[in-house]
């Protein structure tokens, strides 16, 4: 953390209706929108923040211990640990059926992939079922880490009918499966059905990502769909949650807003 931030502690009014640690991270929030904080930067340790605030060490571990839990602060044990300004997340939408490599463009990232396996194999029992398959129907399995700049950010593992696709993996696979899937086969993803499920990372993973074991991940399981209706890929993604926001945008449906218009004319609501 500079000098000049320390310098210029906030004066931690009793008189505020905000308690003491809302008003703490309210000031750390105001020097990072200034750009007084930037990613990576290291936070003062506790005891010589909490001097400098004229606060306890419990007042000060509340608000960052809240900014943590916000993915505004990260916080490394060990001795070359401490508390870093955290790498802004990079918001993933989901709204869209758009791949890795459009949200990465989005985001104003180069889209990477490392492909950590392709083979042809009888279909698992998910992938058979999500893609309308008989079990043990040949399928073709693609495992990649995907990256924003060089940096891990997904584990994708990705099954696809291999009668539908015969020749997929003498495709170059290090960008878009979608692109290859519309452009060599007139199979363009549509839509898809997508769930996300917390979970927490293997060690297998966890080496993957770069990341510690036991660190969380978020897991989005996607059956993607034609135009047409034809299940052309099932998916099981494992996303950073320190460093991929999900979003979803929604609207009201057809039915609620046949209520509401009814409400607002005065008519009286069939539901």
């Amino acid at each position: 953390m500079a000098d000049s931030v320390l310098a210029s502690t906030p004066d931690l009014s009793r008189d505020s209706d905000l308690p003491a640690h809302v008003q703490i991270e309210q000031w750390l929030m105001k020097a990072i929108s200034k750009g007084d904080l930037v990613p990576g930067d290291k936070l003062p340790r506790e005891q010589q923040l909490a001097t400098a605030l004229g606060v306890s060490r419990m007042t000060l571990r509340q608000a960052l211990a809240s900014l943590a839990g916000r993915g505004v602060l990260k916080r490394k044990p060990g001795r070359t640990g401490g508390t870093f300004i955290a790498q802004p997340k990079i918001e993933c939408d989901l709204t869209g059926l758009a791949g890795f490599t459009e949200q990465m463009r989005r985001a104003q990232l180069r889209a990477g992939a490392r492909r950590i396996s392709a083979s042809t194999q009888p279909a698992i029992r998910a992938a058979a079922k999500a893609l309308g398959l008989e079990p043990g129907a040949p399928v073709h399995e693609v495992v990649r880490v995907r990256s924003g700049d060089g940096e891990p950010l997904a584990l994708e593992r990705s099954y696809f009918p291999a009668d539908t696709f015969p020749d997929l993996l003498s495709h170059r696979l290090s960008g878009s499966i979608y692109d290859v899937l519309t452009r060599r086969y007139g199979q363009t993803p549509y839509t898809a059905n997508e769930s996300l499920e917390p979970v927490i990372a293997t060690a297998e993973e966890a080496g993957m990502l770069g990341i510690e074991p036991g660190a969380p991940l978020m897991l989005i399981e996607r059956i993607a769909f034609t135009a047409a209706g034809l299940p052309v890929e099932f998916a099981r993604d494992l996303f950073r949650s320190d460093r991929i926001r999900i979003s979803i945008r929604t609207g009201i449906g057809d039915a609620a807003r046949t209520q509401i218009a009814s409400a607002v004319d005065g008519e009286p609501s069939s539901a």
